[in-house]
């Protein structure tokens, strides 16, 4: 039996089967809630994030004349969307890779079968991210995951304990390094200094040509470049995969009424430390701050660095909203009332529907950025009034209209489109 302090742990010993076993894909009644809430509500931070992004053509999405009511938004966005989305999506790859591994495990399949599932899987989604990146968003996060999942497994997955015990060392340090950081930005910040139009330093962006294209096939030559680089970008987050994977050894998610006080410091602090270090260059950003070169330099790396901070915090208020909703419903069952708990819990269950579907639902956002945006198709970022606001609105309603459409493959019992193809790719006909 796989244990939960290595649920991705070592095969059967030898003469317990008689040929090698692997199962098919997850089912239905073996999912938590936890997990797949977490992914239904990411994919509406990361909507907010890329819509931002694809409407100014920039990374992380940036407004250069700011005005009025855009500018407390564009500093609610730093302080927790931009750079606290996409680890979060990270943390909970490397918690379903653990997942996936500790279900195969339980079917008795050997490690080297457990390997092969995996490495085929991240190969796909290799693919998946290369078709997604060229002819989409080049800002693209599935190739690298792709990549980072291959690497996991064959380096990190069947490691023992004594490796993931530097997690919350590595955690702690990030914690540290934050603190500091914040303390030399405040005092930076307090001091006199050049402050000047002469001196003031930009916020730092990543331009996307593509964005502008002129036509669908310039804008599929210019991310057959930007795709790449991107993917380079983003590989060494495999240590948002590891704190993900490190969770889901210990069924964290999972069973979250058994972690209710790590989840609880988890929640405070990362969204505390989180938007306390995306502050400094929210008010950057939205032209509420001035500063030199070297305090731009010191407010990125804040910045950055809390980002982690911010995406640990997010995973763990996730954990204790899907902890307080299952006690919910039991208590209303024990009591003979009905589970359902009206729209809310509706709602929460439509959000978990998209989940279970987040592949889907990632790959349709990227059509709906392209239609909205692209300037041979609706060009709304030249039409709208507020393009910082228009982004806005069009994530939520992008982000709602999947939540729908999950909810009504949901009921039909049918999975996304997306996970359908890579099930079949991975698994075959099983």
């Amino acid at each position: 039996m796989t244990t939960a302090a290595d649920p991705a742990g070592a095969a059967p010993a030898s003469g317990t089967r008689t040929a090698p076993h692997t199962r098919g894909p997850v089912r239905r009644a073996e999912r938590a809630l936890a997990p797949d809430l977490a992914r239904g509500a990411m994919l509406l931070l990361i909507a907010l994030a890329n819509s931002i992004g694809v409407f100014f053509a920039n990374a992380p999405g940036l407004d250069p004349t700011p005005h009025g009511a855009e500018r407390p938004w564009i500093v609610l966005l730093f302080l927790f969307v931009h750079s606290r989305a996409f680890p979060l999506f990270a943390f909970l790859f490397g918690y379903g890779l653990v997942q996936l591994a500790a279900r195969q495990d339980a079917a008795g399949a050997t490690p080297r079968e457990v390997r092969r599932i995996l490495v085929r899987r991240n190969a796909w989604l290799l693919a998946f991210g290369a078709v997604h990146g060229v002819l989409l968003y080049s800002g693209d996060f599935l190739g690298a995951y792709g990549l980072v999942g291959i690497a996991f497994t064959l380096l990190l997955l069947r490691r023992s304990d004594r490796l993931y015990r530097f997690v919350p060392v590595l955690i702690a340090l990030e914690v540290l390094a934050s603190l500091a950081l914040l303390v030399l930005v405040t005092l930076r910040l307090l001091s006199p200094g050049p402050a000047g139009p002469a001196d003031a330093a930009a916020v730092p962006t990543s331009p996307m040509p593509s964005v502008l294209a002129p036509t669908f096939l310039d804008g599929v030559v210019a991310r057959l470049g930007e795709w790449p680089a991107h993917t380079l970008t983003v590989l060494p987050f495999i240590l948002f995969v590891w704190i993900g994977a490190w969770a889901a050894r210990r069924r964290i998610l999972e069973q979250p009424g058994d972690h209710l006080t790590l989840l609880r410091r988890g929640a405070a602090g990362g969204l505390t430390i989180g938007a306390l270090g995306g502050l400094p260059m929210g008010l950057l950003a939205a032209g509420w701050l001035t500063v030199d070169a070297g305090t731009a330099g010191l407010v990125t790396t804040l910045y950055n660095a809390s980002g982690t901070l911010g995406a640990i915090g997010w995973t763990c208020l996730f954990g204790l909203l899907a902890h307080r909703i299952t006690v919910s419903r039991a208590a209303r069952s024990a009591s003979g009332r009905a589970a359902d708990g009206g729209r809310a819990a509706a709602l929460v269950d439509a959000v978990a529907a998209l989940g279970r579907r987040s592949l889907s639902g990632y790959l349709v956002q990227s059509v709906a950025w392209l239609v909205l945006a692209a300037p041979f198709l609706l060009d709304l970022p030249r039409h709208a009034a507020s393009p910082t606001f228009a982004a806005a609105g069009c994530a939520v309603a992008v982000w709602a209209l999947t939540v729908v459409g999950a909810a009504v493959l949901e009921r039909r019992g049918d999975r996304g489109p997306a996970e359908n193809l890579l099930r079949r790719l991975t698994y075959g006909r099983r």
